[in-house]
């Protein structure tokens, strides 16, 4: 450590430091990193984080609407719009984080912004002479399977299908990054995937905890692995710092198993089998009265942990355990009801909660008879 300089009065110590963080930045040590989805989210997180950092020369934002990092430089426009290229001039590294996951959002129009998107970022990077491009998936990506190991090797096959909410717009994804580089030599792309993501995120997998009971398909495995936003926003910047390359899974060290999440969460589970849960599931997908399609059941009924050992090569190291995860995820959704992935208002919930999830589910034949009536059929 070193020592205090003599001539620097104590209180003007801090002032001073800045001064000269300032003028390291200026005299260009570090790389200027560009954040597309800049102004919410794990965009808003990582722009701050980069701003804050003496490693980052300059933070360029990207997004439709200005965030509040004053200390980066914004870009507004859509990531679909070319004129990105012009914006990306002299990023050393772009970090892609413009992507649409809501569950509510219509899927072909979430597709196009996604895939699109991507397509756009990639390509005006390559022509602004970026060297790096980073990418944010999801563990998703390798499926969810019964004859998955635990945990799965970051370099395992991609078996995910495009059933479940989302996937089918992450694995075109995949498969744009790892095309990049040979359409536009001299492009590095770095695809980071987390576990269950949990920290100001609403999707299916974080809706599983909002109902009054936990559902267990019979004769499943589920093994839950965690991710704090707070980690995946470290493991970027790592990745931004280019401490860590290639494709990388992130989340916490080893995973839950179904019981010990029931015995943390206190909350009881419903068993079914197979055949009524998954067409349940479909039925009321198909009718428009949930958002998760059936595909989504699968990522609470088998394994899909994965190792982390690049970043742990790299020295990353969570600072969330599994554990603290789904406690911090269990009061985020705290009075918060859903049943079969559709959110409640608080009088239906207590009526299910009273009934149970089971007559959600097995009930679904009524449902389904009611819209159709309504929708003459």
């Amino acid at each position: 450590m070193s020592s205090p300089d003599p001539q620097v009065p104590a209180a003007h110590g801090a002032e001073v430091r800045q001064r000269r963080n300032n003028s390291t930045r200026s005299a260009g040590r570090g790389p200027v990193v560009a954040v597309t989805g800049a102004a919410s989210g794990v965009g808003d997180l990582l722009t701050r984080r980069l701003a804050e950092s003496e490693e980052v020369k300059q933070v360029i934002a990207i997004d439709e609407r200005r965030g509040e990092v004053s200390e980066a430089q914004w870009q507004i426009l859509d990531v679909r719009d070319p004129a990105i290229a012009e914006k990306l001039r002299g990023a050393d590294v772009v970090v892609h984080l413009a992507l649409d996951l809501d569950l509510e959002t219509d899927a072909a129009a979430r597709t196009a912004y996604n895939v699109r998107g991507t397509q756009t970022v990639l390509t005006a990077a390559a022509a602004a002479g970026v060297h790096r491009v980073v990418l944010c998936t999801s563990a998703m990506v390798y499926g969810a399977l019964p004859d998955n190991d635990i945990p799965l090797s970051e370099d395992a096959e991609l078996r995910a299908t495009a059933e479940a909410t989302g996937v089918g717009d992450l694995l075109e994804i995949e498969r744009l990054a790892r095309r990049a580089p040979r359409a536009h030599p001299g492009l590095n792309v770095t695809v980071v995937r987390p576990a269950v993501l949990v920290g100001g995120t609403d999707t299916a997998l974080t809706r599983y905890f909002e109902s009054p009971r936990l559902l267990v398909v019979a004769g499943s495995r589920p093994a839950w692995q965690f991710c704090h936003v707070e980690d995946l926003v470290s493991a970027l910047e790592y990745a931004a710092l280019e401490k860590v390359e290639g494709e990388f899974a992130v989340g916490c060290d080893g995973w839950l198993e179904q019981e010990e999440v029931e015995e943390l969460s206190g909350i009881r589970r419903m068993e079914l089998p197979s055949a009524v849960a998954l067409g349940a599931a479909a039925r009321l997908h198909r009718i428009g009265l949930t958002p998760s399609p059936a595909g989504d059941l699968a990522y609470t009924m088998h394994p899909w942990v994965v190792s982390v050992g690049r970043l742990h090569d790299a020295g990353w190291r969570p600072r969330w355990t599994n554990e603290e995860v789904l406690a911090a995820l269990l009061e985020e959704v705290e009075g918060r009801h859903t049943v079969a992935g559709r959110r409640l208002g608080r009088k239906d919930a207590t009526a299910a909660g009273a009934a149970g999830a089971t007559v959600a589910l097995l009930g679904t034949a009524a449902l389904v008879r009611r819209a159709r009536k309504r929708r003459g059929l």
